[in-house]
C-alpha cells in the first residue's frame, strides 16, 4: 500500500519535487495533503500543480488532524526543517527532511531524541547516494575489489549563474553549506569511515556573484585511514563535471574512477572505471534502476517506513555528515584544522 505523506513546503523546489519526482512514484507514495505558509506561494502551487483546494493547508498541524498521513515531506527553508520535523514526529508521522536537515548539531540531535520518542523514522534526502555509479563505487570499496584505500580525490566544478537576489548568492558559505554537503556525504557512504580532522580554506574569485565564498579546497582525514582531497568550485570557467563530482579512489592494487549524476538528471553521466595496476582497465556495466536520485530517496523512505528500520541516511546517521560540513565551514572561518570530537559532534 502507498505511503500516505503530507508534503510542507511548495516554493520553488517543493514544485518541483511533486512535477519532477513524486508524479513518478505514485505506486509508492500517495500525497494526501499540502502545505504552505505564504498565500502567494500557495496559490501559484494550485495553479501550476492542480492541487485539490480541500487537501491544502497553511500549516502542518491542520493538514496532521485533517488527513490520514503516514509521513511528512519537509522541502522548506533550513530554519523551518527542524520546526517541522518536530511537528511531525510529535504527531507520530515519520518524517523526510531537505538536507542539510539542522543548522547545527544541537538541532539535529533535537530530531534524533524525537525520533526515539516517538518510535518514528526521520530520513535525510540525500539524493546523490541514490545513483547507479555511487552504488556500484561503494560496493567496489566494501568488497575491497582493489585492496584498501589510500587516497581520494574529488574534484566538483560549475559555472552558476544564478538569478539576481537568489537567495543562493547570500549564503555565507554558498559552496560547503549548499553543495559540498552532497560530496561530504558521498565521503563517509563510500569509504564507510567516519571524519576525524579538516583542513579547509575557502576564497571567492573576483568575478563570482556570491556574496560567501564559492571555492573551497579541503583535506580531510577519515578514522579508517583514508585521505580525501577536495576541490570545489561553483564559479569555474573550467570544463563542468557532473553533479557528484569526479572521483579518482586510489587503491592498494589500482584506481577507481567515476563519476555521477547528470545535468538532466538522467544516468548517461553515470560512470564507473576500474584501473587495476595489473591489468587492463574496464568500464563497469552499471544498472538501471527503476527509482534513482530523489525518487531513489523517496523508494529507500517507503522501505523504511514498511520494514519499521531506519535508512541509511537516517537522522542519526546523518549527523556525521552535517557535522563534516560544519566543521568544513569552522576550519576556513578559524583558518585551522578541525578534529571532529565531541565539541564538533
Amino acid at each position: 500500500m502507498a505511503i500516505r505523506l503530507i508534503h510542507v513546503g511548495l516554493g520553488n523546489w517543493g514544485r518541483n519535487w511533486e512535477s519532477s519526482v513524486l508524479s513518478t512514484v505514485s505506486d509508492i507514495i500517495k500525497p494526501v495533503g499540502f502545505v504552505e505558509s505564504d498565500e502567494a506561494t500557495m496559490e501559484t502551487a494550485k495553479e501550476t500543480l492542480d492541487l485539490p483546494p480541500e487537501r491544502c493547508f497553511s500549516d502542518l498541524e491542520a493538514a496532521i488532524t485533517a488527513t490520514d498521513a503516514d509521513a511528512v515531506l519537509a522541502t522548506v527553508p533550513v530554519t523551518a526543517h527542524v520546526p517541522v520535523a518536530l511537528t511531525a514526529l510529535a504527531a507520530g508521522k515519520h518524517v523526510l527532511i531537505e538536507k542539510p536537515f539542522a543548522p547545527t548539531i544541537a538541532d539535529a540531535k533535537r530530531v534524533v531524541d524525537a525520533t526515539i520518542e516517538s518510535q518514528c523514522i526521520a530520513m535525510v534526502s540525500q539524493n546523490y547516494r541514490f545513483y547507479p555509479a555511487v552504488r556500484a563505487a561503494m560496493q567496489l570499496v566494501a568488497e575491497q575489489a582493489l585492496g584498501a584505500i589510500g587516497t581520494v580525490n574529488l574534484d566538483f566544478r560549475r559555472f552558476a549563474q544564478p538569478r539576481p537576489n537568489s537567495p543562493y548568492t547570500k549564503i555565507a558559505q554558498p559552496l560547503l553549506e549548499d553543495m559540498a554537503i552532497h560530496h561530504f556525504d558521498l565521503m563517509r557512504a563510500l569509504l564507510r569511515q567516519e571524519p576525524h580532522t579538516v583542513i579547509c580554506d575557502t576564497w571567492n574569485p573576483p568575478w563570482s556573484p556570491f556574496a560567501g565564498p564559492a571555492a573551497a579546497a579541503a583535506s580531510i582525514t577519515f578514522d579508517g585511514g583514508a585521505h580525501v582531497s577536495y576541490r570545489g568550485n561553483w564559479v569555474s570557467p573550467g570544463p563542468s563535471t557532473a553533479w557528484a563530482g569526479e572521483w579518482r579512489v586510489e587503491c592498494e592494487r589500482g584506481e577507481i574512477i567515476w563519476s555521477s549524476r547528470a545535468d538532466n538528471r538522467g544516468l548517461e553521466a553515470e560512470r564507473v572505471l576500474v584501473r587495476p595496476v595489473d591489468g587492463p582497465e574496464r568500464d563497469m556495466k552499471l544498472p538501471s534502476p527503476r527509482h534513482w536520485g530523489r525518487a531513489g530517496v523517496l523508494a529507500a523512505f517507503a522501505g523504511s517506513i514498511e520494514r519499521g528500520t531506519p535508512s541509511e541516511t537516517s537522522a542519526v546517521d546523518n549527523i556525521g555528515s552535517l557535522a563534516l560540513t560544519l566543521a568544513a565551514v569552522q576550519s576556513a572561518a578559524m583558518q585551522r584544522a578541525v578534529v571532529l570530537d565531541d565539541s564538533v559532534i
